[in-house]
């Protein structure tokens, strides 16, 4: 636990206590939507959250509602109904397992059995199309879920889907089918290092081994009759767009990158002023006890910099004006070091969890993705960018917000200096 996560634990649940999720992430229920979480399910979890400590009782014990249901249409064979109600589970049980910060805790344990259970029947009521995938690396192993088109499929284009720091591989199992096997496109929805069952097995993430980890899925992928090696692009929210982004800078055979809510910031703001439940949560994920040894082995060498200038592939990033863990100045100063083919979208009055517009966003990514991945946006120094504005227009050509006034804010001047 970080210093200020203990001292501030009270904040934590006063904010549960009168707010509710929207108090920690304005309009994130947009965003868990797109994530296969009903809102119902959702409304009914924090009817009954008034502290952070309350949160995995109440997962746990709507999620086990969702799979008695899913239970009893099995049964008497509703194998569609059956497979979404699983599917809200297993997102559910992903959940109660967050605020837990210890691998071998039994709950822990418990809990992700729960969810490979919902997403074992789910995939025998789908015919396969689901399908869990465990794969040897450095030493260890690291989990996915492979989802495949209905019907015949050879040499189709694939994505990968990465989740956020706090999400695991089961969040992607609706928008996979909903907007990508529904259209053709193979995709995995991954856990990298310090994620989920990865993290359960052992597998702790470090500076690098992230980007090694997107490797080993391409080489996974690339074996597949199913999916054309030249294809293959990447779907990253939150860090994973950070881990994306890492990614597109060290692997070639990564074909294009949709990356939204990237931190790609100086990582003091989202580990030091934005919740601690962020850096509680990457400690955790990097075995980390000692918060100053994970400040100078991690958070200061986390950076991307002149990384993402040796991005070979063409990009695509967007980022509420106001995300919390990445101030948007230097958002744009990041992009600014791209020298691929890019595309930006800032979208006005958004937070972090981009909750007002997550239907148009994981739409939009896949749709890009699926053309990047004919070769579309490819054209050398292609730089478009867009400001969206929440009343439903467009400023095309920039994405500064328009009450900059035409000035540039000094994260940007800096580096056009440097």
């Amino acid at each position: 636990m970080t210093t200020r996560s203990l001292g501030q634990s009270w904040a934590l649940d006063i904010a549960l206590a009168q707010g509710g999720f929207d108090a920690l992430h304005p309009q994130a229920k947009g965003t868990m939507e797109q994530l296969g979480h009903d809102h119902t399910d959702f409304d009914k979890v924090f009817e009954l959250v008034r502290s952070g400590a309350m949160l995995p009782k109440a997962w746990a014990s709507i999620a086990a509602q969702a799979e008695e249901r899913a239970a009893h249409h099995e049964r008497n064979g509703f194998a569609r109904t059956a497979a979404d109600l699983y599917t809200r589970a297993a997102v559910m049980w992903g959940r109660a397992q967050y605020s837990i910060f210890e691998a071998a805790d039994p709950r822990k344990l418990a809990f992700r059995e729960r969810a490979n259970h919902c997403v074992e029947r789910l995939g025998e009521l789908r015919g396969g199309l689901v399908r869990r995938v465990a794969l040897d690396f450095e030493g260890k192993q690291i989990f996915a879920l492979l989802h495949l088109p209905a019907g015949p499929v050879h040499r189709a284009p694939a994505v990968i889907l990465g989740p956020g720091m706090d999400m695991i591989k089961e969040d992607y199992i609706a928008a996979a089918e909903r907007y990508y096997t529904s259209r053709g496109v193979v995709a995995l929805s991954i856990e990298g290092p310090g994620q989920g069952e990865s993290r359960a097995h052992g597998l702790t993430v470090d500076l690098t081994n992230y980007e090694r980890a997107v490797r080993h899925y391409i080489d996974y992928l690339s074996e597949l009759p199913e999916v054309d090696p030249l294809r293959i692009g990447m779907f990253g929210i939150s860090m994973s767009g950070y881990w994306g982004s890492r990614a597109a800078a060290t692997e070639p055979r990564l074909a294009a990158l949709a990356a939204f809510e990237a931190p790609t910031g100086d990582f003091r703001t989202i580990f030091e002023q934005a919740q601690p439940t962020f850096k509680n949560n990457y400690m955790y994920m990097a075995g980390y006890d000692d918060e100053a040894a994970f400040d100078r082995d991690l958070r200061d060498r986390m950076p991307l910099g002149d990384l993402v200038g040796d991005i070979a592939c063409p990009v695509l990033y967007g980022i509420g004006e106001f995300d919390e863990l990445t101030p948007l100045e230097q958002a744009l100063a990041n992009y600014e070091l791209v020298r691929a083919p890019k595309e930006i979208r800032v979208y006005e009055g958004e937070f972090h969890p981009l909750g007002g517009v997550a239907a148009e966003v994981f739409r939009f990514g896949a749709e890009w993705l699926e053309r990047a991945l004919t070769g579309e946006f490819a054209t050398p120094g292609r730089d478009v960018r867009h400001y969206v504005h929440r009343d439903g227009r467009t400023t095309d050509g920039t994405a500064d917000p328009q009450w900059w006034s035409g000035a540039v804010p000094l994260a940007i001047q800096r580096l056009r200096s440097a």
